[in-house]
């Protein structure tokens, strides 16, 4: 008997192995939607309680996720390559010159580097510069394009981890070697917070983007992909819109508006910083009222920080990973203390 079982699970983690090797160039984008679905279930089975079919609620939830996720990555991705591609050497000359003609006073122990300054600007290859900002639009589509095939991958991922999410969870629950209860407890906790993180995240996007999309058309831009890149640079912890109105304002600067400079770094600093700082915790509250049963209860901070470690480790994707992988650790120890309570050591 024991060398049977020694025997099966030999089997088993060779078949394991043989399996990661199979799915590994799709690991990432599985585990993605995975998350996403957990994440979206209350909305799924929301959808559900109205339609009464899962595979309609599934298709319905699964359009929802590629309207206000996907789809404006890559219209923002598509509309950033094309206008790298149209930029000339007119354009990057104005702005050299721009910057070289900025006098900005150097503290008295380093004004021996302004000499120094004024012969980088003007030595500088305008030609060059351009053709290499050309050569970066290439790169930037050829990353567009396996981008693109990831949140193709992603949504079929999504769908299906949708439409068959609970009868998968119940099955996994089933050979785990304890009790059903601990386990839910985990998927329970892990669910809550991602749902909570992802809504807050989504709607707080949202938000600040449609904001800034007006301050851009106002002053002739396309106010959609700035809006779009608003919302999504709003994610990154710290600086988050500074790398969307800083530039748009040194921009406006260049070109001798210094009033429209002025009036985009205001607008942008305090009324959209004020969305972030006053408004975000009332969306977590909401969500956290409406959608979720138990209302879940987190540390910020700490939410905060892993979504710092997920996007320095993960990229773009760290948003959702960094979360997810904290709740999850938190909830194993939770679950062990629990057992060990118990006397399950």
């Amino acid at each position: 008997m024991n060398g049977n079982r020694l025997f099966l699970f030999g089997v088993l983690v060779l078949t394991l192995y043989a399996m990661f090797r199979l799915y590994l160039p799709f690991l990432m984008d599985i585990t993605i939607a995975s998350l996403l679905a957990v994440a979206m279930s209350n909305i799924n089975l929301l959808i559900q309680k109205v339609v009464k079919y899962p595979l309609i609620s599934s298709i319905i939830t699964t359009l929802l996720l590629l309207v206000l996720f996907f789809a404006p990555i890559g219209y923002t991705l598509t509309t950033l390559t094309n206008s790298l591609i149209h930029i000339n050497a007119d354009f990057v000359e104005r702005v050299v010159a721009f910057l070289s003609n900025l006098k900005l006073p150097l503290p008295e122990s380093l004004n021996f580097l302004e000499p120094d300054i004024e012969g980088y600007f003007a030595n500088l290859d305008k030609a060059a510069i351009a053709a290499k900002l050309v050569s970066y639009a290439t790169l930037a589509g050829k990353m567009s394009a396996g981008f693109v095939k990831d949140m193709v991958l992603v949504v079929i991922f999504f769908f299906f981890a949708t439409y068959y999410g609970k009868s998968l969870s119940v099955y996994f629950q089933s050979i785990m070697p304890i009790d059903q209860k601990e386990t839910s407890i985990i998927f329970l906790e892990v669910s809550n917070v991602m749902s909570v993180v992802l809504y807050s995240i989504v709607l707080t996007a949202i938000l600040e983007g449609v904001l800034f999309s007006f301050v851009g058309m106002a002053y002739g831009y396309n106010g959609l992909m700035l809006g779009i890149l608003y919302g999504f640079a709003s994610l990154i912890p710290i600086i988050g819109g500074t790398l969307v109105w800083l530039p748009l304002s040194l921009l406006e600067l260049s070109n001798g508006n210094t009033t429209a400079a002025v009036v985009i770094a205001i607008y942008s600093f305090l009324g959209i910083g004020a969305v972030d700082n006053f408004i975000k915790p009332l969306i977590i509250k909401y969500v956290n009222k409406l959608l979720l049963k138990t209302p879940v209860y987190f540390n910020t901070l700490l939410i905060f920080f892993s979504i710092i470690a997920g996007l320095a480790s993960f990229g773009f994707w760290g948003m959702i990973l960094g979360p997810a992988l904290t709740t999850f650790f938190i909830s194993l120890l939770k679950l062990y203390r629990l057992l060990k309570e118990k006397g399950y050591e």
